[in-house]
């Protein structure tokens, strides 16, 4: 007796495959490139913003802008950096900052809802057959004309980073004699506070030093 043999089950050939892959997922230190805003709390001593730019310099880091400030108190400076790196290469940059001596508090809130705002003067070419145009481009966009001259107009305006480059881009066709631009600036959402949480490091640290 002799047995027939068995054959799998035809599979049509317009079947796709029973699952699709994922699509591929950056990896954390594989050298793609981010944006991050990170808030450093420092004291206000001399060398203090050499050293931390340079510690990013040596990284190779770009940085886009560095906003430094006073804080509330005269002894303490508050320092906003932006900048361009992969996640894991900022972690590590900013752990290696929060090691500074005169550096109270580093935190990245990259990925944390913030309140950002950025200033920038912008000096347009104008004549009498354009002024008005102008003016009520910077109106529309939230700014305010900071000098009137004859043949030029300063726009004033602040906003997010984005908000700006639309007027700038708006702004350009007239002709642009001069920009410049402070950077951006954050402040975390909510009651949480860095300069206090820094402001308890900062009296350990001299607790330390008597």
């Amino acid at each position: 007796m002799t047995s027939e043999p068995v054959t799998p089950d035809l599979v049509p050939a317009s079947a796709g495959p029973a699952h699709s892959a994922p699509p591929p997922r950056a990896i954390p230190g594989s050298g793609e490139v981010h944006r991050h805003v990170l808030v450093a709390i420092v004291l206000n001593k001399p060398g203090v913003l050499n050293r931390v730019a340079s510690l990013m310099r040596a990284r190779s880091f770009n940085i886009e802008s560095l906003a430094v400030s006073h804080t509330d108190e005269p002894d303490i400076s508050r320092m906003t950096i932006t900048l361009k790196g992969d996640d894991v290469a900022v972690e590590q940059a900013a752990k290696q900052l929060y090691r500074l001596i005169d550096v109270l508090k580093v935190q990245d809130v990259t990925s944390e809802p913030t309140v950002d705002r950025e200033l920038v003067l912008v000096k347009v070419r104008a004549s009498d057959r354009n002024r008005s145009e102008i003016v009520k481009i910077a109106e529309l966009a939230g700014g305010r004309i900071a000098d009137l001259a004859d043949s030029a107009i300063v726009v004033e305006a602040s906003g997010t980073e984005a908000q700006l480059d639309e007027l700038v881009a708006l702004l350009r066709p007239y002709g642009i004699k001069e920009l410049v631009r402070t950077g951006t600036v954050v402040m975390a959402r909510g009651s949480g506070s860095i300069e206090q949480a820094s402001s308890v490091r900062s009296a350990h640290r001299g607790e330390e030093d008597k």
